[in-house]
């Protein structure tokens, strides 16, 4: 068998893949092994999900930063030169970044392929759409976090909240398909213009439903569902909604309206949380809303009533 040693300059690496909130670097890899470099900026929720072999092992080297890893319903608070991994996990673990961080990361089987092609081209994907629809930049990265917020208030499992986060990230992604000159008129759409845009979640859906996200398709599909089957593309009602639509529901509208637009000031998050809880239990869910206002009063965003 033939000997190799491979030698890496400083910044050098096979590949990469960003995002606007991190960056993840393969090193090296060998007999199914990869040595990676993952960078993520601060205020960031990152997953560990359990994985389909039983014998994969995730080990994280904190080089620099400091973030906060959740066990046993426990927060830990680590920095440079801890570590930690995972082995055998039968659920999903997430840390959140306190500032920006530098891991070394090991798996003993390959992932970063799966990262750099499936989540890529929809990340691409889902800010072509955010360039189309100039009104809504940063709305999708808002959306998600208010999303994870939402979910880790109201103790959804790991699973869950890691759903929410990637639908999220994917919710508008079928707007797509919409022509420019309606996605970004200022003026009232016609009543066949708005049909065209009412179209974007089942769009959504079908574009996720043929990647590793197709758990995620009915997520897209009912996110403009409403508790009293006003919503659309299906007017389902109440139970008949996922609560992770119901999450991103109300995150969405939250943000759109606290937004500013063209032609529109965005109005106050009390203002917005007014209107909120005007339609609990008619478009949306009480628990959802309640949860979102607890965020909102932990941020100071809202003044205590």
């Amino acid at each position: 068998m033939k000997n190799e040693i491979y030698i890496g300059k400083k910044d050098s690496y096979k590949e990469k893949y960003v995002q606007d909130s991190a960056e993840l670097s393969l090193l090296g890899k060998g007999d199914g092994a990869e040595v990676m470099l993952q960078k993520v900026n601060a205020n960031e929720t990152v997953f560990i999900e359990p994985g389909e072999n039983s014998e994969l092992m995730e080990f994280f080297y904190i080089l620099e930063g400091e973030l906060e890893l959740e066990k046993n319903e426990s927060k830990i608070i680590l920095d440079n030169g801890d570590y930690f991994y995972a082995h055998n996990l039968n659920e999903y673990v997430q840390f959140c970044t306190i500032t920006d961080v530098t891991l070394l990361y090991f798996s003993t089987h390959p992932i970063f392929h799966y990262l750099s092609s499936t989540i890529k081209e929809l990340v691409e994907l889902a800010n072509r759409v955010e360039e189309k629809d100039i009104y809504t930049h940063g709305h999708i990265q808002r959306v998600k976090d208010y999303g994870i917020k939402i979910g880790n208030m109201m103790r959804l499992s790991k699973e869950k909240i890691e759903n929410i986060g990637f639908a999220a990230l994917f919710h508008d992604i079928g707007k797509i398909n919409i022509p420019d000159e309606i996605l970004k008129k200022s003026g009232r759409l016609t009543a066949e213009e708005f049909e065209l845009i009412k179209k974007h979640p089942s769009w959504g859906a079908e574009i996720v439903s043929s990647t590793y996200f197709e758990k995620l398709s009915e997520i897209i599909r009912q996110h403009h569902e409403r508790i009293d089957g006003s919503g659309y593309p299906d007017k389902l009602k109440d139970k008949e909604i996922l609560i992770e639509a119901k999450i991103i529901a109300v995150a969405d509208s939250y943000d759109a309206m606290t937004s500013d637009r063209i032609y529109r000031k965005g109005i106050s998050p009390i203002m917005a949380v007014k209107e909120l809880k005007s339609l609990k239990g008619i478009h949306y869910d009480e628990k959802v809303v309640d949860a979102l206002i607890e965020v909102l009063k932990e941020e100071e965003m809202l003044k205590e009533e």
